[in-house]
């Protein structure tokens, strides 16, 4: 077994226009200060991380690992959740999502999709400069407004989305491998790759791709009343990046799953602070530790009660008391013979 890294934060929560968290060594010297060992870095954000100088400069890669080290901090991964959702966009959504894009490719959806295609693939030279193992993503949706079946589903329509998924991803998955990093993407409602049997559907239609794999992240699957304990044990060979989240389902008489067109602050369905919600995360890195995850746990703060502060100072110390140091020996070894019998 192996022991879980961390704590870890996802900065995209925290990014601000006031110091300290205008800039990485601001952003690092808080975090550390926190008592996080990493950092979850997303690539939208030029004044944090330049992405653009990663991809060519491995001096400038170098400098970022060393100012972090200075403080303590390694990175966990890097992050392309907005670009990996404009590999793609359902038509029906290209309104909502095109503020994702530099604002020159906005209202041009075969330009910005093939600058997202060129981003993802940027990063993941990026994170193997960086000495990076795993890279966070979203898949995109073709096939999400047809998630729940009225009109009746349409087995043709669904077979095409799916294999449009698979032909515009496999070539990034290649530009992965080539750079020997994992791509995980984060399983998430709005996403083609929602619960398990889309991850399935599309990992067949990418060929059983070595470097497809996931981002595991139990609120998304509580909120889904999918059982989170065992998708670990469905799982956990594609599991390769970890983002420890909080929820809760309050059941109530005027609105469910769908949340009613609600804000997060009254759906039945919303995500919490770490410790303020209903996810077992005993359970969850019992499970992981188990089957020996030695990837990063790194908070995302999501919380429409909690100050974003407070949760991070709070989720820090939470996911410290919940990594398990494993064991080098049995515990009955005391009991053992000394000599295997003959």
């Amino acid at each position: 077994m192996k022991t879980i890294k961390g704590p870890g934060i996802f900065l995209s929560q925290f990014i601000a226009g006031d110091a300290p968290f205008n800039t990485l060594d601001g952003l690092a010297e808080w975090a550390a200060g926190l008592g996080y060992k990493a950092l979850q870095i997303p690539c939208n954000h030029p004044a944090i991380f330049d992405l653009e100088k990663a991809v060519v400069s491995q001096t400038y890669c170098d400098e970022i690992r060393g100012r972090l080290a200075e403080k303590g901090l390694e990175v966990s991964e890097l992050s392309t959740h907005l670009e990996g959702q404009l590999v793609a966009v359902h038509p029906a959504y290209d309104d909502a999502f095109d503020h994702f894009a530099p604002a020159a490719l906005r209202g041009n959806p075969q330009a910005r999709q093939q600058w997202a295609v060129e981003t993802v693939k940027k990063a993941a030279q990026a994170s193997a400069r960086l000495g990076l193992s795993a890279h966070a993503t979203f898949s995109g949706a073709l096939a999400w407004p047809y998630f729940y079946p009225w009109p009746p589903h349409n087995a043709a329509l669904l077979q095409d989305a799916f294999a449009e998924q698979a032909r515009r991803w496999r070539p990034i998955l290649d530009v992965f491998d080539e750079h020997g990093v994992n791509l995980c993407y984060e399983i998430h409602p709005g996403e083609d790759l929602h619960d398990g049997l889309t991850f399935e559907r599309f990992l067949e239609g990418v060929g059983n791709h070595p470097r497809c794999h996931m981002l595991y992240d139990p609120s998304h699957l509580h909120l889904q009343n999918i059982d989170y304990l065992a998708w670990i044990d469905i799982y956990h060979s594609r599991i390769k990046a970890f983002h420890v989240k909080d929820a809760e389902f309050e059941r109530n008489g005027r609105s469910g799953v769908y949340g009613g067109y609600q804000n997060w602050l009254t759906r039945a369905g919303r995500f919490r602070s770490l410790g303020d919600g209903q996810i077992d995360f005993k359970g969850i890195f019992s499970k992981l530790t188990q089957h020996d995850y030695d990837g990063w746990a790194v908070l995302e703060w999501e919380c429409c009660l909690k100050s974003a502060e407070v949760g991070a100072r709070e989720g820090s110390e939470f996911i410290r008391r919940h990594i398990i140091p494993v064991s080098t020996r049995a515990f009955d070894d005391f009991a053992a013979g000394s000599e295997a019998k003959k």
